[in-house]
């Protein structure tokens, strides 16, 4: 608060300053104006003995209308002398005129220096007080709090984002992982089952293998007790033959004889 009212009175003194400066100046023009009104106040005064001569001239061109003819009046004397002093006096204001601005000119920019200066210097001498010192000690410590304040928030978002983050892909890891799991078993399973279907079907085929070559020893073995049998037969019947050879010997070499 003090340090703003400083502020404040340096620049209420620095508005009395330069209202000051601008009254100065503006009575210095007054003072310069009143002669300018004066002369121009002798003017008309030329103007009314300017304006008697044609007058006159009127007049006595009246009374020798008949003697001699019309001529253009030419300028008198005095219409020359005021017309220099008319003149005169122009150069005269134009030239105070500039003086005066060049005078307002140096004193405003003077006065831009000196306000400038004044509040430099005002400025200073506020920043050097104690009582500046410790305020802005203040602020620059509010401004660390506040700092340390916001990187500690800063920090403890970061750490909850970091904390969601690696959960999140946490249990994406385990839910990958149970879906990788589920693909094995089902895998192992599907083996499994292909293996038990493997494995039935071999078991089938050699089951089938076995019954055909059970089928092929019995009818083997059938085939060789029917030709056993056969030959049992056969021999039996040559073993009836040559019974009946032996018991009629005589009659057959009779036969042969004849």
């Amino acid at each position: 608060m003090e340090h703003h009212k400083d502020f404040c009175l340096l620049f209420n003194e620095a508005l009395d300053f330069l209202s000051t400066v601008f009254l100065l100046s503006y009575r210095r023009k007054s003072s310069i104006s009143p002669r300018r009104h004066q002369n121009r106040s002798r003017t008309p005064r030329r103007h009314r003995s300017r304006s008697a001569s044609p007058r006159r001239y009127r007049r006595r061109r009246s009374n020798s209308t008949s003697l001699s003819p019309v001529h253009t009046p030419s300028p008198t004397l005095d219409s020359v002398e005021q017309k220099n002093a008319n003149e005169k006096l122009k150069l005269e204001e134009e030239k105070q005129r500039r003086q005066q601005e060049a005078e307002l000119k140096l004193i405003e920019e003077e006065t831009a220096r000196r306000v400038e200066e004044t509040i430099c210097k005002k400025v200073a001498d506020s920043l050097n007080s104690e009582e500046i010192k410790l305020e802005i000690q203040r602020q620059l410590e509010d401004g660390r709090k506040k700092l340390h304040e916001e990187v500690a928030a800063e920090l403890e978002r970061e750490k909850l984002t970091a904390k969601l983050d690696a959960q999140r892909k946490e249990e994406q890891a385990r839910k990958e992982k149970e879906e990788l799991e589920k693909m094995l078993e089902e895998n192992r399973r599907r083996l499994e089952e292909a293996q038990r279907t493997e494995a039935v079907e071999q078991q089938r085929k050699e089951e089938e293998r076995y019954r055909e070559l059970e089928e092929m020893q019995r009818q083997k073995e059938e085939a060789m007790r029917r030709k056993k049998q056969q030959e049992e037969e056969e021999r039996a019947k040559q073993m009836k033959l040559l019974g009946k050879n032996k018991s009629r010997p005589k009659l057959s070499f009779a036969l042969n004889s004849k």
